[in-house]
């Protein structure tokens, strides 16, 4: 069985990244979406509810797991089992900082294999930074995030 990990901090999950999983569920045998709760990031929504959230966004999806962890990526991806970390590339300019991320984990993990996916044209604009920022000045972000993202959008920022 091959599992591929999908981390990120989905502060919040958008639709490029569903996009993302439902392709990545049709290749391997299980995914397992890694809602990071240490980060460097200050967090629009704590892990409790980014977890929810991704669990409602993705339930369509029989061979997709949501776990939120604490610790190493490599760390967490060897725990689980999984050989290969999946990571979305938007734009040439998110490639830099993912091929330090794949060679910085080869180093720790040696049999993790970094997969990156593009995104369609249609998503590949979205970020949960300027998602966050459509609806904190009151915009629709219907057309890019799942409707239960959108809900707790709107309650968190009082609209």
């Amino acid at each position: 069985m091959t599992i591929a990990v999908y981390p990120g901090t989905f502060d919040p999950i958008t639709n490029g990244h569903v996009h993302v999983v439902e392709r990545a569920a049709r290749i391997f045998d299980r995914v397992i979406v890694g809602v990071a709760g240490s980060t460097h990031k200050t967090p629009t929504f704590d892990l409790e509810t980014r977890v929810s959230l991704a669990e409602q966004s993705l339930g369509h999806l029989d061979n997709v797991e949501i776990r939120g962890f604490h610790t190493l990526l490599a760390n967490f991806a060897q725990a689980v089992g999984a050989r290969v970390l999946l990571r979305g590339l938007r734009a040439v300019a998110d490639y830099e900082y993912e091929l330090q991320l794949a060679n910085l984990n080869k180093q720790l993990a040696p049999e993790l294999e970094s997969l990156f996916l593009t995104p369609v044209e249609h998503y590949s604009f979205i970020s949960s930074t300027l998602v966050k920022e459509v609806a904190r000045l009151d915009g629709q972000v219907e057309a890019f995030v799942p409707q239960p993202v959108a809900t707790a959008l709107k309650n968190h920022f009082n609209r």
